[in-house]
């Protein structure tokens, strides 16, 4: 039972992940649960010994069965530390799966190009937990409503170094002259599961891939921009600001290593 004391929802003491399911499969299964896990040990939960990947596999294609999405499922599997204040010595674990089916949508690149900006009114810091999909949410949240706000597909963030860190969603990558850049994982973004197998897939073929701060005027003069995560793969980008761009690498870079893994 999710109680009112719930430490992750009193001060956002926890962590999601957000995981897609396909043919009664997860997708990129093994880097979902090894960033989990890795999770857990930085925020310093005490992992209860039947707290294992493969009774979290079987509980979520079980609830995508029951909830008739295992053919084409979205899932989320929130962690929290468990019910008390803050200097409270309850360090009970607790997680909640929930799942919904997907359109199949999902599974092509999207023809029309998303519209995107910068979110003004906050920053990111570049810390130890800043790659955690952690439970406090606020910033990417109030940047989503500003997003909304203002008719933007989705709004990018920026670090304390006034570089950009990630979108609300999503991984960022843009393609300039044949080279793809994104930027690192230093610079505060979430360690996205599609940014990883992208970076991996993309390195082992022999694409010019460089991890770098990425500025508002990179932006501006790349020559395609597109976004990552999970559950659309890769997502093109049509327009920031005054800028547009094209897609057709990162149509190459969908056919060749997403539309694979959605197949």
């Amino acid at each position: 039972m999710l109680l009112v004391s719930n430490r992750g929802y009193r001060y956002g003491d926890g962590l999601f992940e957000t995981i897609k399911v396909i043919d009664e499969k997860i997708l990129l299964k093994d880097y979902h649960f090894e960033r989990l896990f890795e999770s857990l040990s930085i925020l310093k939960f005490e992992i209860p010994s039947l707290f294992k990947i493969e009774k979290l596999e079987k509980e979520i294609l079980q609830l995508c069965k029951k909830n008739q999405c295992e053919k084409l499922g979205r899932v989320r599997l929130s962690v929290s530390r468990g019910n008390g204040g803050l200097y409270d010595e309850n360090k009970n674990l607790q997680y909640i799966i929930e799942c919904w089916p997907l359109n199949e949508s999902t599974n092509k690149l999207n023809e029309n190009g998303l519209i995107i900006d910068i979110y003004p009114d906050a920053v990111k810091s570049c810390d130890k937990f800043s790659n955690i999909k952690s439970a406090n949410f606020l910033p990417y949240s109030m940047a989503a409503l500003f997003a909304r706000e203002n008719k933007l597909n989705d709004c990018l963030l920026q670090n304390s170094e006034g570089t950009i860190a990630d979108s609300t969603i999503a991984n960022i990558f843009i393609i300039k002259d044949e080279v793809v850049y994104t930027p690192p994982l230093t610079d505060g973004s979430v360690n996205g599961v599609m940014r990883r197998y992208l970076i991996k897939q993309l390195k082992a073929a022999k694409y010019q891939l460089k991890e770098v701060s990425l500025t508002i005027d990179a932006l501006r003069n790349a020559d395609e921009v597109f976004l990552t995560n999970a559950i659309k793969g890769i997502s093109w980008v049509k327009q920031f600001r005054d800028s547009t761009y094209s897609n057709i690498k990162t149509a190459e870079i969908y056919n060749s290593f997403i539309k694979t893994i959605h197949a």
